[in-house]
């Protein structure tokens, strides 16, 4: 358990979230241009303007498109600055994946708002200032890994770098430094798990315990995590954040379902057509601890379900069903079937024999057609093709034409993995 705010009933958390809105959207409204504009545009001039729940569900969205325009339109930084632009310490920018990249911008306050709320998303998981995270990625311009860092340090746990190492060098300075927490994507703790089969080197029997990751639903994916703990004979925990948000989501020790860290944003679920209240649908934030550079009824794009009963491990915040689904823009129409690719993962991930596989969809003849391709290990690859393809049709109602390739000749990812290709455009 985390924070005293965790136990609260829902009706004074919402007090509490509403004192925390009040009190930043002074400075904003007073010093933001981007935020005062477009707040005061929808009738909002003081902060006493939201006095309750249905004050806050009038205030506008944000989108990702209106803070790009704003960059563009503003360079470098746009207009969506509380502080003047000495105050900022920190800068950042998104991977880009769904348009131009975002720059971030954090002051020292800002920053330690955001290793706190990292910081929670180890203590869910049950680590502490006694273990040694090893953190196995390069430390570039994405926010994720710089924050995971700094909340290691606000728990007081031992920080191992892995930046500039190849994964055999990293999996020996696993072993060497004997780590007990591996921070990775899942698609990367997977593969570090083939080169340490193929290197000979024992990572089931070893010090890892414990492994968080970000960046892709996998770690929400039963047969993803699944695999993710048999190799790594440890426990796995999902986690979900953005570089314009923070680090927003973790996983407690029950593991049913990821807990939105309400003590530090503000969330709702929506219909993403018509906008209204969901129960599965957009998940829409509101930051509570970046005053310098927030947003504010943020459209994430991320696809959720919403769990709002009580968890068995005490918190009050709410959870959901299976972390992240995927993107709401990343549904693929097959036939007149919406897919996930979270759930062609799901399926896949469950033939053990796969080490690896790449999903495109192309059109022939006015209709869509997915082919998925695997690698495939031992004897009876073409019989694994042929139960994935039934295990397809079975669970998701499409058929894909499935098809195996030679071993190690599909990508493997450090970061975000691109398995899913739509040639139809």
């Amino acid at each position: 358990m985390g924070s005293d705010i965790e136990t609260q009933d829902r009706t004074a958390l919402s007090g509490l979230q509403l004192k925390r809105l009040q009190s930043m959207l002074g400075p904003i409204l007073k010093d933001n241009v981007f935020y005062r504009q477009k707040l005061n545009a929808a009738g909002f001039t003081r902060p006493e303007d939201i006095r309750t729940a249905e004050d806050y569900r009038r205030l506008p969205f944000t989108s990702k498109a209106e803070l790009s325009a704003d960059q563009i339109a503003h360079p470098p930084y746009g207009t969506n600055l509380t502080v003047s632009q000495d105050q900022f310490v920190r800068v950042h920018q998104t991977s880009g994946t769904t348009g131009q990249p975002l720059r971030w911008l954090d002051t020292d306050a800002s920053w330690m708002w955001f290793a706190q709320c990292w910081k929670r998303v180890y203590q869910g998981a049950g680590v502490t200032a006694a273990d040694r995270i090893f953190f196995a990625f390069s430390f570039g311009p994405f926010i994720g890994f710089w924050t995971a860092h700094e909340g290691a340090r606000e728990l007081g746990a031992l920080s191992i770098s892995g930046g500039s190492m190849t994964s055999v060098q990293r999996l020996q300075a696993i072993v060497d430094h004997q780590a007990t927490v591996l921070v990775c994507t899942p698609t990367y703790a997977l593969h570090l798990a083939e080169v340490a089969e193929a290197e000979g080197i024992d990572i089931v029997n070893g010090s890892i315990q414990t492994t968080i990751h970000a960046g892709e639903p996998g770690a929400g994916l039963p047969a993803t995590r699944q695999r993710i703990e048999r190799a790594w004979g440890a426990t796995c925990y999902d986690h979900a954040g953005a570089t314009e948000v923070g680090a927003w989501g973790f996983e407690c020790e029950m593991r049913d379902g990821m807990h939105v860290n309400e003590g530090e944003f503000v969330f709702e679920v929506i219909d993403p057509d018509t906008c209204e209240p969901a129960e599965e649908g957009e998940l829409v934030i509101t930051n509570l601890g970046r005053v310098a550079m927030p947003v504010i009824r943020y459209r994430t794009g991320d696809r959720v379900k919403l769990n709002r009963d009580m968890c068995a491990c005490g918190s009050s915040f709410w959870r959901l069903d299976g972390g992240v689904i995927g993107r709401v823009d990343d549904a693929i129409i097959i036939r007149g079937v919406n897919v996930y690719p979270s759930s062609i993962e799901n399926v896949v991930r469950g033939f053990s024999e796969v080490t690896e596989f790449a999903v495109d969809i192309y059109r022939r003849h006015e209709m869509a057609d997915m082919e998925i391709r695997l690698e495939v290990n031992g004897d009876s690859v073409d019989a694994v093709a042929e139960a994935v393809g039934q295990e397809v049709r079975h669970l998701l109602g499409i058929r894909a034409r499935v098809q195996t390739v030679p071993n190690n000749t599909l990508p493997r990812f450090e970061l975000k993995a691109k398995r899913f290709m739509d040639h139809r455009s």
